[in-house]
């Protein structure tokens, strides 16, 4: 049996991630997609919420990737049981984005980030080491569906968002364009040559400064602004 060190080293040799979706070939997918990165590990997988909820419980995942439309708790109750189980976890909705309602919920709920089941293998496998390193997973085409699902004009929108953005200095503006392109903290302390916690008290500044509750609405405030190309 492994000493208490041990156990934190082999903890954290992988990105554990738990997956939850309804739909075994979905789930099979995924599986197959994060498998190709020896640096994550598929450590359980949930058929509803409920399940979900239980195995976070047990294996005390690092990522934990939910499926919005699932029988007994869909993945947006499931999302707020696990803020109180498994607060450490990050959690990232999967989705088609067939329920625009469901997004503005999943917005304000906490999560860690939106992915596509119909996107890009590379983003589903980005997403996840970025929500597991304090980031957002926030991929252009979905950046784009949140901004849309918000109502308003664009431009006005996007107007507002800079207007709100004015009162950050340019390096906490640096962290919130690179938190929006999606990198991890650590990413983002070697892009501005500084340590990982300066990287984490700067989004913690910035978001209690615009009174926003996650990073996934502040990467979205990112994409609103223009920060990010090609959002």
């Amino acid at each position: 049996m492994p000493t208490k060190a041990r156990d934190h080293t082999i903890r954290w040799a992988r990105i554990r991630v738990l997956l939850a979706d309804d739909e075994t070939m979905i789930r099979a997918g995924v599986r197959a997609i994060l498998a190709t990165d020896p640096g994550i590990e598929v450590v359980a997988e949930a058929g509803d919420g409920h399940e979900a909820v239980e195995l976070a419980r047990e294996h005390r995942p690092d990522v934990i990737l939910l499926d919005i439309r699932m029988p007994r708790l869909d993945g947006l109750g499931a999302a707020e049981e696990l803020r109180a189980t498994v607060p450490d976890a990050a959690v990232v909705m999967l989705t088609t984005f067939s329920e625009d309602t469901s997004i503005a919920r999943a917005l304000g709920s906490g999560v860690s980030g939106f992915l596509l089941k119909s996107g890009d293998p590379r983003e589903l496998i980005a997403g996840v080491r970025a929500v597991a390193g304090g980031g957002a997973a926030l991929a252009p085409t979905v950046a784009r569906r949140v901004i849309d699902t918000l109502g308003g004009e664009r431009f006005t929108r996007a107007a507002a968002a800079r207007s709100r953005l004015e009162p950050l200095t340019g390096r906490e503006r640096e962290v919130v364009a690179l938190l929006g392109a999606g990198l991890s903290n650590q990413e983002i302390a070697g892009r501005m040559y500084v340590v990982e916690g300066t990287v984490k008290a700067h989004v913690s500044a910035v978001l209690g400064r615009l009174g926003l509750r996650n990073r996934v609405q502040l990467a979205v405030l990112a994409y609103e602004a223009g920060l990010v190309p090609d959002a």
